[in-house]
């Protein structure tokens, strides 16, 4: 299927049409949908009626609506962040670091070069993408939380033990390759794990008991069906977090020993994000309160996770949880379920 790309919109604020033109010539060399406005009160109209156009490049003296009181009320109503660079003179520092004061994100100097103009508009969308996949995430996870039998502070508990977890490893282990970044970016996509439970019945989800063989078959197929969900948007964005959150969602249910589940990987041929997962997804269902379970608690968890060492976790792992289990006290008290007290 073809993707169409969506093109970022930029308004350009400026009384001075001679430098709108250049602006926009440059602008749509590069791809970009660009708007006019000639002064500020002209721009919150267009920005009003468009909430689609994130960036912003304003001059600062204008009439009607200088560029101090337009950043001033695009700070004050927006309800979507707006990326806005100033533009200004070359010795005129006084009235650039107060447009920066009233929220302008980046600045421009007269006269504006192509190139530097290119990058500061890429660094506005970079930024702007970086919220869209936190948005992303968000919708994503409110989905999983919606329809899945982990309530309260489950995905909290698991965004802050993977974390916890995955900068340790970063930081103690370097022969796993794991960065700081990549550490969080897999706590930041870890309340994804269950997204394929959206798939599965309530009465098989809700049960209040053990699952008959035919139940079983149909829950396991919420990794395949959750992977192959996040999969498919991974393919088509290109995004690397959506890798990672593949990785998650389809193996956390694998097992070190190759008893698990969907595809029965072994030891290392498991993702080390779904390795992380899948220690800190059943320390998380261990201690809390489930339709099916009672609580264990974390020594009685401990020794589960113990005895699993090697057969269903990397032990590597495993030791790292040893190391940190008070840490992971702290976190499990910290977001404790009211109906686990």
């Amino acid at each position: 299927m073809e993707i169409t790309r969506i093109m970022a919109k930029v308004l350009i604020t400026d009384d001075d049409r001679v430098q709108r033109l250049i602006l926009r010539k440059n602008l749509e060399a590069e791809g970009y949908e660009v708007y006019e406005a000639v002064n500020g009160l002209e721009a919150m109209k267009i920005l009003s009626d468009d909430p689609d156009i994130r960036m912003l490049l304003t001059d600062l003296v204008m009439p009607e609506m200088n560029g101090y009181d337009l950043i001033r009320t695009v700070r004050e109503t927006s309800l979507r962040y707006v990326y806005i660079v100033v533009l200004t003179g070359m010795d005129d520092k006084a009235s650039l670091l107060r447009a920066l004061s009233l929220g302008a994100d980046d600045f421009l100097t007269k006269p504006v070069f192509p190139d530097e103009l290119k990058l500061r508009i890429q660094s506005g969308s970079r930024l702007l993408r970086l919220e869209g996949h936190e948005e992303l995430i968000l919708s994503m996870v409110k989905l999983s939380e919606f329809r899945s039998d982990e309530t309260g502070y489950h995905l909290e508990r698991v965004r802050a033990y993977t974390r916890l977890l995955a900068r340790y490893l970063s930081r103690h282990c370097p022969e796993l390759g794991l960065t700081l970044s990549l550490a969080d970016e897999i706590s930041k996509v870890s309340p994804l794990h269950d997204i394929g439970k959206v798939a599965i019945p309530d009465h098989i989800l809700h049960k209040p008991g053990k699952l008959d063989p035919d139940e079983w078959e149909i829950m396991k197929s919420h990794a395949d069906i959750g992977g192959r969900l996040l999969q498919d948007i991974y393919e088509k964005t290109g995004q690397s977090y959506l890798g990672i959150a593949y990785q998650i969602a389809m193996f956390h249910h694998e097992r070190w020993d190759g008893m698990g589940y969907p595809e029965g990987r072994k030891g290392q041929d498991i993702p080390l994000a779904a390795r992380i997962m899948a220690l800190t997804d059943v320390y998380d269902a261990l201690t809390t309160k489930r339709c099916y379970k009672n609580i264990l608690s974390h020594e009685e968890s401990k020794r589960i996770l113990l005895d699993g060492r090697e057969r269903h976790f990397d032990p590597e792992i495993v030791d790292a949880f040893l190391t940190l289990e008070d840490s992971f006290i702290e976190i499990k008290n910290k977001f404790r379920d009211k109906h686990n007290d």
